[in-house]
């Protein structure tokens, strides 16, 4: 018995070194991959702003660039605080990228960021998260389809407000082949985000605040 209770106490030792040594190799690599992790992401996200709003219209930082957005009171749909991003070019704002959600798409919300110019018209528009279904809501993806990109140089005035929906509704833009409420939704949300920086105007292209120091290229 005494043989039994020394094996078990043996034994739970090892394990628990074990253990130990398991959590401080986890540790260890999370710390020493973690900026470089949250450098990578920084990229990615860089990068979609970048499709959008490309490197020579701006010389700022759209990243390092923000106003923060809370959900409510806006139209956005948001469901939580977003950034809003600004890019400049010799400090004057030439372009904002507008986080808008579609809460009514078929399989549920549809998050979009929608790049404005200061002329009110679309620089580009991109789904970056969505749950709609493979082979027909998800041709919102660029990845999956270029009808995303039928957005770009519309405004508020092109096509007139009447005309701000799809086809099947009397509306400028196509929907999808045995798909309707995705586009719908989408073509939707845009035209909220376009109205949002139509109100905004002023605050958002107007000259940046001599005092705050300005995000550097």
């Amino acid at each position: 018995m005494q043989l039994l209770g020394q094996s078990i106490t043996r034994n739970s030792a090892l394990l628990a070194l074990f253990a130990l040594c398991t959590a401080l190799l986890i540790g260890g690599t999370w710390l020493a991959t973690r900026d470089t992790i949250a450098l990578e992401q920084r990229h990615a996200e860089e990068q979609a702003l970048l499709d959008i709003v490309p490197r020579e219209r701006h010389d700022n930082r759209m990243l390092d660039d923000t106003r923060t957005l809370q959900p409510g009171g806006n139209n956005l749909g948001l469901r939580e605080a977003r950034p809003l991003y600004i890019a400049r070019q010799s400090g004057d704002a030439v372009a904002v990228i507008v986080p808008v959600v579609a809460r009514d798409g078929y399989s549920g919300d549809i998050e979009l960021i929608v790049g404005v110019n200061a002329d009110g018209t679309i620089a580009g528009v991109r789904a970056v998260k969505h749950r709609e279904t493979p082979g027909l809501g998800d041709k919102v993806d660029l990845r999956k389809s270029q009808w995303i990109l039928d957005f770009n140089g519309k405004s508020l005035t092109n096509p007139p407000p009447v005309q701000w929906g799809v086809r099947k509704d009397g509306g400028a833009f196509d929907q999808f082949t045995g798909a309707t409420i995705t586009p719908r939704a989408v073509v939707a949300a845009v035209q909220r985000a376009l109205q949002f920086v139509q109100r905004e105007h002023a605050s958002l292209f107007g000259k940046p605040d001599a005092t705050q120091k300005e995000p550097t290229a």
